[in-house]
C-alpha cells in the first residue's frame, strides 16, 4: 500500500520533510544560532529530508541577504549529514525569485521549491512562463511547484499536468488535497509526479496511491514522530490511518481555530504545533506585523496533544 513512497527513480524527493522554523528574537532578527540548533535537531530525529524557506519560514518576510545565510546553513549542516534538503526559492516577486534559484543552485540541493508569482494571478500562458524561466534558472536542480490553497492561482490536477508537461524540470507539486473526486482527478492527471500533501493528510494520500510524501505540519509536532509515522505507512496503514484521525482531531479541535476565529496566519499555527512539540528552540514570535499566538497557549495544549496522539508527541 506504500505506493509511491517506495518510487526508487524518484530519488530522495518523498516521505517526511521537515519544515525549517524561523526563530525569531525580540527585535526581530533571526537568530542564527537557535536556527542551526534547530537544523541539528531535525538531523537528528533522521527525518527524510529538510526544506527551507515554506510558510513556516516566513518567505515573505525577510531580506535577500538573511535568505542566503539560512540557506547557506542549512547547506553546510546537511551536506555534513548526508541529509537531503530542499531549497524554498519562493518569493512573490518573480523577479526575486529567479535570482535566488541562480544564487543558490552551488549549494546543490537535492531540489528546489517555488510559488506561483502572487501579485497578479497568472494565467496558463503566463503559468507556463514563469514555470520555463525557474526551469532555465534552476539549472540541473529539479523543481517542486508549491502551490497552497492560498495562492492567487490554484491549480487544479489537470491544470497542474497540462504545465508541467511543458517543464520537465519540474519532478513534484506540493499541494492541498481534497475529497474522492480531487482523489480521483490526481490519479488521472498527475500519475507522474512526485505529490506532497498536508502533513495531517499523509496516511491518506498514501492509501490512495497519490501521495509521495509531505513538508509536513506533523513534523511541525515532533519530526521524529512524524518519521516513524511516515514508516508505518510501508508496513501498516490501517494503524496509520488510525493515528492521522486522531492528528487530524486534534487539529481541528486545537489549532484550526486560532486561524478560524482569531484570525492568526497558517505561520503562526506551525510555530504553534512547534512550541507545543518542544523539540528545538524556535519560539512561536513571527516577525511583525504578523502576529503570533503567545507561547502559554504551547503549554496548555500539550497535555492534549500527548493524550490524543502519543505516537507522535512521545516519539524519541
Amino acid at each position: 500500500m506504500a505506493g509511491k513512497l517506495e518510487r526508487a527513480d524518484w530519488g530522495p524527493l518523498r516521505g517526511n520533510w521537515a519544515t525549517l522554523l524561523l526563530p525569531i528574537g525580540e527585535d526581530g532578527s533571526i537568530d542564527m544560532a537557535r536556527l542551526g540548533d534547530e537544523i541539528d535537531a531535525a538531523i537528528a530525529a533522521g527525518v527524510d529530508g529538510i526544506y527551507s524557506n515554506g510558510t513556516a519560514g516566513e518567505l515573505h518576510n525577510q531580506t535577500e541577504a538573511e535568505f542566503d545565510a539560512i540557506q547557506h546553513l542549512l547547506a553546510d549542516k546537511c551536506a555534513a549529514a548526508q541529509m537531503p534538503f530542499v531549497i524554498g526559492a519562493c518569493q512573490p516577486d518573480p523577479t526575486l525569485a529567479l535570482h535566488r534559484l541562480k544564487r543558490t543552485a552551488s549549494l546543490k540541493p537535492h531540489g528546489f521549491q517555488v510559488i506561483l508569482p502572487d501579485w497578479w494571478p497568472l494565467n496558463d500562458l503566463e503559468v507556463i512562463d514563469f514555470l520555463a524561466m525557474a526551469s532555465d534558472a534552476a539549472g540541473d536542480t529539479p523543481l517542486i511547484l508549491y502551490n497552497p490553497p492560498h495562492a492567487k492561482r490554484v491549480l487544479a490536477p489537470a491544470e497542474l499536468a497540462r504545465a508541467l508537461q511543458t517543464a520537465p524540470r519540474f519532478v513534484g507539486v506540493k499541494l492541498a488535497d481534497g475529497d474522492e473526486a480531487w482523489y480521483a482527478e490526481a490519479t488521472a492527471h498527475l500519475d507522474a509526479w512526485t505529490l506532497f500533501v498536508p502533513g495531517h493528510h499523509l496516511a491518506t494520500g498514501v492509501k490512495a496511491g497519490v501521495a509521495a510524501g509531505a513538508f509536513s505540519n506533523v513534523a511541525c509536532l515532533n519530526p521524529r514522530g512524524a518519521q516513524l509515522w511516515t514508516e508505518m505507512m510501508r508496513t501498516d496503514i490501517a494503524a496509520a490511518l488510525d493515528i492521522e484521525k486522531r492528528i487530524c482531531a486534534f487539529m481541528d479541535e486545537h489549532i484550526v481555530p486560532f486561524r478560524r476565529d482569531h484570525g492568526y496566519s497558517n505561520a503562526a499555527l506551525d510555530k504553534l504545533l512547534a512550541a507545543i512539540g518542544n523539540w528545538a528552540p524556535v519560539g512561536t514570535r513571527l516577525r511583525r506585523p504578523y502576529r503570533w499566538i503567545d507561547e502559554a497557549e504551547a503549554k496548555r495544549l500539550r497535555p492534549a496533544a500527548h493524550g490524543m496522539i502519543p505516537e507522535i508527541m512521545s516519539a524519541r
